[in-house]
């Protein structure tokens, strides 16, 4: 079904599916980008509606039925921010009525899942931006730019870092939240896959490795100190054909909460990029610290711009393949082994558990490209798995 044309200069249309937990952020920027006369909200589709109280003003048309929504709202745009397992089924319904698509991080839990997303997307014709908001960030091309530019020498791989802490609760937000696997049908929510995939995708982008054909090999180590499925503890690394690694360790069992980051290694210097706060420090021989602050685009903007004027999107489904192979070896990868007893512990009063040591053993990976085995963590695999060999089928 194609969608009647909106007015030149009207605000475009959106719709919103899952508009609870991080939708709610979506919520607040599509009210932000209304209030500039760029979008309009007209429908929300969610389980159970919302209440005005919820919601906190006048609701739009709610519906959960997401394609009779699309229909009766005439959308131009639909904001995907439902669990990982309804990700391609919800953006295929979207991309057969002609609604362009703003789709949540991981855009699906394998790599199957993707193509089916990203191959009717494209024979749809469609535009599908996928939200990793990092990759908005104006100091991504910079960074490039001063790479490309020999500003640290020569390349040799890029590091990721996040030590994040979570609450027990965290894992008891909703049904598939800490699975691996729900009713059968894969879910992936892991430390690496959902919470903290920013740092995955930023690294991989700062490595010039975003497409599913450059990646050559990936290593996982998946642990976790909680009583879920998937992984709270974990690191990869992934060998590219650009050559140089990419290394990200990521807990969200954290002595303290800190800011992730990407670590660009060169030669002569290196470059580090706290991805939440736009901020770079370029280090460099011969030179000074220089510290840096950046902008960045808004994605849902960004694509209104595309529909609109043409501007080239900044995170398509191709650019997304090298993140989502990652996904697909961490969801091939043997379950999750939970840390011994006596290598974790709770904190009192917070209800969270805590791995003593890792804050540590997260930034030595990031600041050497290794994995926890290999740093000696007393807890970790006893052997780094061998690279898995990658497909680019």
């Amino acid at each position: 079904m194609t969608q009647p044309p909106t007015a030149p200069g009207a605000p475009l249309p959106v719709v919103l599916a899952g508009a609870r937990g991080h939708g709610r952020w979506h919520v607040e920027n599509i009210r932000r980008l209304q209030d500039r006369g760029i979008v309009r909200l007209v429908g929300i589709c969610e389980l159970s509606p919302l209440t005005e109280d919820e919601f906190g003003g006048e609701l739009p048309e709610q519906s959960s039925d997401f394609g009779a929504l699309l229909d009766s709202t005439g959308a131009r745009i639909a904001v995907i921010c439902t669990p990982i397992p309804t990700h391609t089924d919800l953006a295929l319904t979207a991309a057969e009525r002609g609604v362009h698509l703003l789709l949540e991080k991981p855009p699906a839990p394998s790599y199957a899942e993707f193509r089916r997303m990203a191959d009717g997307v494209a024979a749809a014709g469609v535009a599908c931006q996928i939200g990793f908001q990092s990759l908005g960030s104006h100091a991504v091309p910079a960074i490039r730019e001063l790479v490309s530019g020999g500003a640290v020498g020569r390349v040799v791989g890029v590091g990721g870092a996040g030590a994040w802490v979570r609450p027990e609760a965290y894992f008891r937000r909703a049904p598939w939240a800490g699975r691996r696997r729900l009713n059968g049908v894969d879910v992936i929510d892991g430390a690496l896959t959902n919470p903290l995939a920013h740092a995955v995708a930023t690294a991989l982008a700062l490595a010039g490795s975003t497409r599913a054909e450059d990646v050559t090999g990936i290593e996982t180590e998946l642990l976790r100190a909680n009583d879920i499925e998937s992984d709270d503890t974990s690191c990869v690394r992934i060998s590219t054909v650009r050559g140089g690694p990419v290394t990200v360790a990521a807990t969200l069992c954290a002595e303290r909460a800190d800011e992730p980051y990407v670590l660009v290694h060169g030669t002569s210097g290196r470059i580090t990029f706290w991805y939440k706060q736009d901020r770079v420090l370029v280090q460099r021989a011969d030179h000074g610290p220089e510290e840096l602050r950046f902008d960045r685009t808004d994605l849902l903007e960004n694509l209104v711009a595309h529909l609109t004027g043409g501007t080239p999107l900044l995170v398509t489904p191709d650019t997304t393949g090298a993140f989502m192979k990652v996904v697909e070896a961490i969801r091939q990868a043997p379950d999750p082994a939970p840390l011994p007893a006596g290598t974790w512990h709770r904190v009192p009063g917070e209800e969270r558990r805590v791995v003593p040591g890792v804050d540590g053993l997260v930034a030595a990976a990031a600041d050497t490209l290794s994995l926890y085995s290999e740093l000696g963590a007393p807890w970790a695999l006893p052997v780094p798995h061998p690279p898995k060999e990658v497909s680019t089928r």
